[in-house]
């Protein structure tokens, strides 16, 4: 018989053998995919901490503060533009105008009510 036929009986086992081999490595590598961990794929995301703030009023350091009281001393005008804040990270106390924690706080506070 012909070596060189495509219907030849060595290339049919070379043929045979190869498809084998490449359906073992398939197996295998699905196998290993099924038992790898991939970090954060069985938990949500964790929550972000909340964020804490210090503001001053009156010469005095008024905190911790969390959102809500921030926004309920925006809204009693008891902190505004020029007032100092501090966050955790930050170097220095600067005005509430220059912290953009803050800034998004006082776009997300409604204007008080007019009678």
């Amino acid at each position: 018989m012909n070596d060189n036929n495509f219907f030849s009986l060595d290339r049919l086992v070379e043929f045979g053998l190869g498809m084998g081999m490449a359906q073992q490595m398939v197996r295998t590598m699905n196998e290993s995919m099924q038992q790898m961990y991939v970090p954060g794929s069985i938990q949500s995301m964790p929550q972000p901490a909340p964020q804490t703030f210090y503001v001053g009023i009156d010469g005095q350091s008024v905190g911790p503060l969390n959102a809500a009281e921030l926004t309920q001393l925006i809204t009693q005008r008891r902190v505004t533009k020029d007032t100092l804040c501090w966050m955790p990270g930050m170097p220095a106390w600067k005005p509430v105008e220059q912290v953009p924690a803050v800034l998004k706080i006082v776009a997300l506070t409604p204007p008080p009510l007019n009678p």
